[in-house]
């Protein structure tokens, strides 16, 4: 790589990352995160749930109700004798009790119960109190009148034999197959777009004609390609590290604080290994290559942002189709739908990508489309480099597909 290519590949990095929105954009994946790590906590308003005094006037649901309110955190205690109603809420006022659960016959005849707290709940935390006292009444009503049906409340198990083990999907793999493919569908998508929007920038503000009389054009847009691709592997790098430090300090904290969010804590069995991290930058590479050599020549043949807008709408409809049929591949990765469609080099990246972190696609048909992916994107090239070639110093009317073939042949 010469040095003139290292130049612009430097300039593109630097003007980009230094820039206002690389730095919102780039802060607003960890700021998301902490959101949502954050979020379940904000919303039962109160980082601990409590005390709460349960008065049981059936006599019989406080046994199943307690210990479901101690498994969502809360602190159970219940009145010795006949304590007023007027006493509970006096302690509510005084902060002593996070609130008062009154049960009675209603409650046993239709799971209608009473609570009587200082300020309003969110309706996470409502539905959540709901849920254990109906299904503390259903657990006391099986037990007395249908004992052996019990055990349905759990919801049962459902154990699945597969007969072919290798094409058994794993939860984790399925979720990290779904995620990465939408992430690579949106990161294509946007760095390529950025790609055309660099190149449409220099050629109405005339810039290229100055750049263009030190470098050729291939090497201008290759120097593009690479610097903006840089600057996407920088904020997909800092998004992945604040994901990693905010799942190693966050989850613990929002465990203790919400333990129905104990599963959380498995993080670490749901991220992706090294070998799934390798496939993703190699169809991320593939992919970025590919499209972006497309979203160049389209920038190249654009004199306005609206032009290009217009132009680029065939590029945008060979991306979301992958998208479109990505549910329906994830759903059946051996159907021919999901064999065909993913090694054809425009889906790949995303359909192939997904089939094979869930297992269904072999190391061959892995290879098969990466080789695919590389030789489109040679072809690709060439043909956008041409275009790119003639029409960056073009100005006027928007070619037509014959005046594009006239570029292809003059370049």
């Amino acid at each position: 790589m010469n040095s003139a290519i290292l130049a612009i590949i430097k300039r593109e990095y630097l003007q980009r990352v230094r820039s206002r929105w690389f730095v919102a954009a780039t802060l607003a994946g960890p700021v998301l995160f902490v959101g949502i790590a954050v979020l379940p906590i904000l919303t039962t308003g109160s980082s601990e749930p409590g005390e709460i005094m349960v008065l049981d006037g059936t006599g019989e649901l406080l046994s199943v109700v307690g210990p479901a309110l101690e498994g969502a955190g809360y602190s159970v205690t219940t009145g010795d004798g006949e304590p007023s109603l007027e006493d509970w809420i006096q302690r509510i006022h005084d902060g002593e009790v996070f609130g008062v659960l009154q049960l009675d016959s209603a409650t046993l005849a239709n799971g209608d119960a009473r609570l009587t707290v200082a300020s309003s709940l969110s309706p996470i935390r409502t539905l959540a109190l709901r849920q254990i006292v109906a299904q503390g009444t259903l657990a006391s009503r099986l037990a007395a009148e249908a004992p052996e049906t019990l055990a349905l409340l759990g919801g049962g198990t459902l154990e699945v034999d597969v007969l072919d083990e290798e094409m058994e999907v794993d939860g984790a793999d399925f979720l990290m197959a779904y995620l990465g493919a939408f992430l690579l569908y949106i990161t294509l998508l946007f760095y390529a777009v950025a790609v055309m929007r660099s190149v449409l920038e220099e050629k109405t503000s005339r810039i290229v004609e100055i750049i263009l009389s030190s470098v050729r054009p291939i090497e201008l847009m290759l120097g593009k390609i690479v610097g903006v691709g840089a600057v996407g592997l920088t904020q997909l790098g800092v998004w992945a590290a604040s994901v990693v430090i905010l799942a190693d300090i966050g989850l613990p904290r929002l465990v203790a604080a919400r333990p129905e969010l104990a599963p959380l804590a498995q993080f670490e069995s749901f991220a992706p290994g090294a070998d799934k991290l390798l496939l993703f930058l190699a169809f991320f590479f593939g992919g970025y290559f590919l499209y972006s050599s497309l979203y160049a020549a389209v920038g190249a043949m654009a004199n306005s942002d609206q032009e290009a807008q217009q132009a680029q709408a065939p590029l945008v409809v060979l991306m979301v189709v992958p998208a479109v049929i990505l549910p329906a591949v994830l759903e059946s990765p051996e159907s021919a739908l999901a064999v065909w469609t993913s090694v054809v080099p425009f889906f790949a990246p995303v359909l192939m990508f997904a089939r094979a972190v869930t297992g269904a696609a072999s190391g061959l048909e892995v290879g098969v489309a990466l080789m695919g992916i590389a030789a489109t994107t040679v072809i690709v090239a060439w043909i956008g480099g041409r275009i790119y070639r003639v029409g960056i110093l073009m100005t006027g009317k928007r070619p037509g597909v014959r005046e594009l073939w006239r570029w292809v042949r003059a370049g």
